[in-house]
Parts: C-alpha cells; sequence; structure tokens
C-alpha cells in the first residue's frame, strides 16, 4: 500500500469521527432544549392570594411523558441550585412540602405541560424570586427553568405590597371631545388573585352612560378586571371629574380600595344664556349670562326690541332710568350662538324702590290688623261661649239642688209625726204614717208651683196643716182610751 493511500485512509476516518461526534452534541443538546413561560413579575396584596401562571415546554415531552413514572414541580424561593444545601424548597408536590406559606396549590396539571401555581395568604417576607422545577422520574428528566443558564427559560418576581396599584384609567387624559358625541372610558385592575379579584364602580358619571364588566387575560397570562363605560357627551359634564374605584377584598378587617380619575372637557355652543338686571340706584345694568366652552372667545351682542342694528357690544350695558324698553342679548363663540329671552327694564330706580318699601309695609300692617282683629274674634267668642255654658251648668245644678231639697222637706215631714203618751207627752218617731202620703198629689203639686211661679212655701204650709191635723186627730183618739181606762 501506498503511503498516499495510507494518508486517504486515515483522512477519513477522522472526517467519520468529527462527523458522528457532532451528531451525537447534537442530539444532546437537543435532549436539553426546555423553556418556561411566566410572568417576570406579579404584584401581591398582603392578606390575599397570588396566582402565577405558567407553562414550560420540553424537547420529546411525549416520550419522556411515556417513560416516566412519575411528574412533579418544584418551587425554590432565592436560589436556583437545587442540590445546594441553603437552597430553600417553598414547595414540592411529589412530598407534599408547603415551607413558609400556609398554604400553596398547583392548579396546573402537569401531564399538560402546565405549572400554574396558587400562592395563599401572601405576607411582606413573601416577596422574593421563585423558580420552577420539574422532575420526571426514574431519571427521565431532571431540570431548574433558570434564565441564568438558558435565556428561552425564565423566572417570576413576587412583590407584596399592602396596598395594591390604582386601576389603569384610559384615556388617562381626555382631549376635548364635541357634545353629542360618544364618548369610551376603560378602567382595569389586575386580579392577582382568582379567589378575591376587585370589584370596579364608577362615580360622578354622565346620566346616558352604558357599563359592562368583565375578566381578560394579559398575554402574560396574568388576568384582570376591565370595566368599559360608554355616554354621550354633553355640556352639563363639562369639566366633571369621572372617578373609577376598585376594591380589593381580602383576609383582613378591611379591604383595600383605590380610584382614579380623569376630567371630562366637552366643547359646545353658548347653553342657558339669559340677562340679569342690577340697578345701584342711579343707573341700571344689563348683565348677558351664558355657558360656553370654549370660553375664552365668546362674545356678546345687545339688541332692542323693534330694532335689528345691535345696540351695544360687549357682557354689560348701563342704561338710566328713563329708557325703558325690551332688550335682549345674543352670547355667541366658534361652535354656534344662542340668543336671550327678552328682558323688560322697567322704571324702578329709587323712587320705584320707595313705592315697594311703601307698598311693603303697608301689606305687612294690614295684614297685622287682620290677624289681631281675627284673633280678639276669636278670644270674644270663646269667652261668650264660656260665660252661657257656666250660666247652662248652674240652672241646671240649682234645678237639681231644689229637686234635692223638695224630696228631703217631703221626707222630713213624711216620716216625723207625734206620738202623746199617757203623761201627754209628745214623742217623735219615724215609723208611723208612711202611707199616708200621696206623692202622685205632692208631684202635681210640685208642678203646679213651679207653673205658678211659687216657692217651697205653699207645700210647706200644706204638709204642716196636714200634720197638724193629724196630730190633733191623735191627741184626740189618746184622749178617748185614756178616759176609757179611768172608767174600768
Amino acid at each position: 500500500m501506498s503511503s498516499s493511500l495510507r494518508t486517504l485512509m486515515a483522512g477519513n476516518q477522522i472526517a467519520s469521527f468529527i462527523f458522528i461526534s457532532s451528531v451525537l452534541v447534537l442530539t444532546h443538546s437537543a435532549d436539553d432544549i426546555y423553556s418556561a413561560v411566566m410572568p417576570q413579575t406579579v404584584t401581591a396584596l398582603t392578606g390575599s392570594c397570588v396566582q402565577i401562571p405558567c407553562t414550560f415546554n420540553i424537547s420529546n415531552f411525549e416520550d419522556k411523558h411515556k417513560k416516566a413514572k412519575s411528574i412533579h414541580g418544584i418551587w425554590l424561593k432565592n436560589i436556583s441550585q437545587y442540590a445546594r444545601k441553603d437552597s430553600f424548597i417553598a414547595f414540592n408536590s411529589s412530598e407534599n412540602i408547603i415551607r413558609g406559606f400556609s398554604d400553596m396549590q398547583m392548579t396546573g396539571n402537569l401531564s399538560e405541560r402546565n405549572c400554574t401555581t396558587v400562592f395563599y395568604n401572601i405576607m411582606m417576607n413573601h416577596s422574593d424570586l421563585y423558580y420552577f422545577r420539574l422532575e420526571m422520574e426514574p431519571n427521565v428528566f431532571r431540570a431548574t427553568f433558570n434564565p441564568s443558564t438558558d435565556h428561552s427559560s425564565k423566572t417570576v418576581r413576587i412583590n407584596v405590597k399592602d396596598s395594591p396599584q390604582p386601576p389603569e384609567l384610559k384615556p388617562s387624559e381626555l382631549q376635548y371631545v364635541m357634545e353629542n358625541t360618544t364618548v369610551n372610558l376603560s378602567c382595569s385592575a389586575e386580579a392577582p388573585c382568582p379567589k378575591q379579584r376587585p370589584t370596579i364602580s364608577w362615580s360622578n358619571v354622565p346620566e346616558s352612560v352604558h357599563i359592562t364588566t368583565q375578566l381578560q387575560e394579559k398575554p402574560d397570562k396574568t388576568q384582570s378586571v376591565v370595566s368599559n363605560m360608554t355616554f354621550k357627551a354633553s355640556y352639563k359634564d363639562h369639566r366633571k371629574n369621572i372617578t373609577c374605584t376598585a376594591t380589593y377584598p381580602r383576609n383582613t378587617s378591611d379591604a383595600s380600595t383605590v380610584e382614579s380619575t380623569v376630567m371630562l372637557r366637552v366643547l359646545f355652543p353658548p347653553k342657558e344664556t339669559h340677562v340679569l338686571i342690577t340697578s345701584d340706584g342711579t343707573n341700571v345694568t344689563l348683565t348677558c349670562k351664558s355657558k360656553a366652552s370654549p370660553s375664552d372667545d365668546l362674545n356678546y351682542t345687545w339688541y332692542k326690541r323693534g330694532e335689528e342694528t345691535p345696540i351695544a357690544w360687549g357682557k354689560n350695558i348701563n342704561l338710566t332710568h328713563d329708557q325703558i324698553a325690551l332688550y335682549f342679548c345674543i352670547a355667541q363663540n366658534k361652535h354656534g350662538k344662542q340668543s336671550s329671552e327678552e328682558a323688560q327694564r322697567t322704571d324702578e330706580g329709587p323712587s320705584g324702590f320707595s313705592h315697594l318699601v311703601i307698598y311693603g309695609c303697608t301689606g305687612g300692617l294690614f295684614a297685622f290688623f287682620l290677624l289681631s282683629a281675627v284673633f280678639f274674634y276669636c278670644m270674644r267668642t270663646k269667652k261668650k261661649w264660656n260665660r252661657t255654658k257656666t250660666s247652662r251648668q248652674a240652672h241646671v245644678i240649682g234645678s237639681e239642688q231644689a229637686e234635692d231639697k223638695n224630696r228631703d222637706t217631703m221626707a222630713i215631714y213624711a216620716n216625723n209625726t207625734t206620738v202623746i203618751s199617757k203623761n201627754c207627752e209628745k214623742k217623735e218617731t219615724g215609723d208611723l204614717h208612711y202611707g199616708e202620703i200621696d206623692f202622685s198629689k205632692l208631684q202635681m203639686d210640685h208642678k203646679t208651683r213651679e207653673n205658678s211661679n211659687n216657692g217651697p212655701e205653699t207645700e210647706y204650709s200644706e204638709l204642716q196643716v196636714t200634720e197638724r191635723k193629724r196630730q190633733i186627730n191623735g191627741t184626740q183618739q189618746m184622749d178617748k182610751l185614756y178616759a176609757q181606762e179611768q172608767k174600768k
């Protein structure tokens, strides 16, 4: 074999070795290709939770997944090296290890290359860098997704705050909008915790407002609550501060509230144009009032009724008291113009004012005297009614007392009779002659007395005579009985 041939064969062997070595390196490099997608920074609120959206990709993942008997995820805090003694394993799904947190949950399915994890009850000391590690056992794949070794990999930083960021209001500064045009405002608030999402409310909103609210996902897979407000601009909304408020619930004594505000600026022609009349006692001033935007170029023109030519320009005009007429003004800017109603200029100078004072005082005095007369009339009527009522009561009481007195007199004379004993002594007893009193006759006599306007003396005399006769008859009977006893 020639030397040239040996040299050629040696070169082919070296080339073949280099080719085979290159293929092995590329294959090995292809096996090590892996990446993760997660937000670089998330902001968490103390007392709430935070969700880390996470997805990963590994070359030949399906083949590796078939070989692996188990697959689990690990979260490392601060240090990405898993084997170091000072590494801090915050979460390990294979051993259900949770360190430094009250609770953590991997909501993503690792078999579907989803490593989304929720950290609960976030505290201030949880602010740090967190690294995701994937292990497929037995010894199929083990790697920590560390951006320091592979620029396609990412890690996440959790920033914990006591107060959330204010909501984002778009547009942050409204340019001038023309009246009756449609305005759209958008307010978005970060929603780091899926179970405690913020609520959005609007204040100082226009009348013709329409509001819709929804949950949206951003490109980095984090979520936010977005509220859109649509309305038609009105001149009444000019320089109105519209506020968007986001309220975050959390596991503390109170919720956290933040807000953002934007001023609405509306362009419109003159509105509510009118004339104001003032007087200083000598002259009368007419002032033209109007709302407009912009108001810098607002100008005023004055007219008198019946005249087509303007009589003055400017916001104010001064008149004397003898210039009695109807006046009106026209306000105008670059968007349009508006005329006021006609204002009556009357002679209400010092004399007019004096007349008003006199009329007012006279009316006040008349009202005072009228009210006084009504008051005294009512008091007099009340006193007269009271006297009539008292007189009637006295008459009724007197009649009742007279009847009671007559009854007592009849009872006295009816029940007191005189009895003469053997010794001719008079003895009063209440047990005799009750049946001898004729009440019907007495009542009739009483009515007769009332009709004849006679007093109770007639009744007394009649009863006294009757009683006297009874006493005489009784005495005579006793004398007869006494005489019969003597004869015996």
